[in-house]
């Protein structure tokens, strides 16, 4: 996976180069992730607009959306698939989803979270990425793009393009064959980028008197987060496989189709 330098567009990059067995890698230009396109600008950030990119999805909630809207690059669609829409109908705004509000405010952080409890949420969180309702309908609707005919470049992202969009990036590296070791490495690549992005917000959360190991816990992945999607992966279906044909109800010629396209 290709970091890509751009002033609008946090934590943007291509699974492009993703090495896989017998020498293969994934095709450069294809399959790109980010953080959320809000701030977006040609004039200042020209490296998104080579990317040509064609159709962009967008795996926030509602409010995230409305709060900081996608500025898409000319001549792309925007495709919505709310990764968290169970989680927020059921009352709950999950951690994941309200980030810079828990930075701006220690007291709540540290009531909600604090003790521990971040890391057993993250990890409920990214259950429900691979068990919800919601969640299986937003990674089937990325998949079934991916397997268009042509789709064009894609890019796909949450807030942060860390946890919706980094099981996002999971679930496509493992369907092309990468091992476990390289998605976990891929997986956890973007601490660097995120806590760069975040780090006025840390600061802020740390000078108004918040506990900093907590805030980097809130921006950061962990090895933990992914295993316990990948845990409820096989607890589940028995593989990564079986979960998009089963779970995603994603058909065997369409996952045929995303190989094609993408392994180079």
């Amino acid at each position: 996976m290709t970091a890509l330098a751009s002033t609008t567009v946090a934590n943007l990059r291509d699974l492009g180069g993703t090495r896989l067995p017998g020498g293969r890698t994934v095709r450069a230009g294809l399959v790109l992730r980010s953080g959320q396109l809000d701030r977006l600008d040609p004039a200042t950030g020209p490296a998104v607009d080579a990317l040509g990119l064609r159709t962009v999805i967008d795996l926030r909630t509602d409010a995230e959306r409305a709060s900081h809207p996608d500025r898409v690059p000319t001549g792309s669609r925007l495709i919505v698939a709310d990764v968290l829409a169970d989680q927020v109908a059921s009352g709950a705004m999950p951690a994941a989803a309200q980030l810079k509000t828990l930075l701006g405010d220690p007291a709540a952080a540290e009531r909600e979270l604090g003790g521990g409890r971040v890391e057993a949420l993250f990890a409920d969180i990214y259950r429900s990425f691979v068990l919800s309702g919601s969640g299986q309908a937003s990674y089937r609707r990325l998949l079934t793009v991916l397997a268009d005919p042509d789709p064009g470049p894609v890019l796909f992202h949450c807030t942060a393009g860390k946890d919706r969009t980094g099981w996002a990036a999971t679930v496509v590296l493992s369907l092309l064959g990468a091992d476990e070791e390289t998605v976990e490495r891929e997986y956890l690549s973007v601490n660097p980028a995120v806590r760069q992005a975040f780090a006025p917000l840390v600061e802020g959360f740390a000078a108004a008197g918040g506990n900093p190991d907590l805030a980097l816990a809130l921006i950061s992945v962990s090895p933990s987060y992914l295993a316990a999607a990948l845990e409820a992966v096989h607890l589940r279906y028995g593989s990564v496989e079986k979960y998009v044909r089963e779970g995603l109800a994603v058909p065997d010629e369409a996952v045929a189709a995303i190989r094609a396209r993408l392994i180079g």
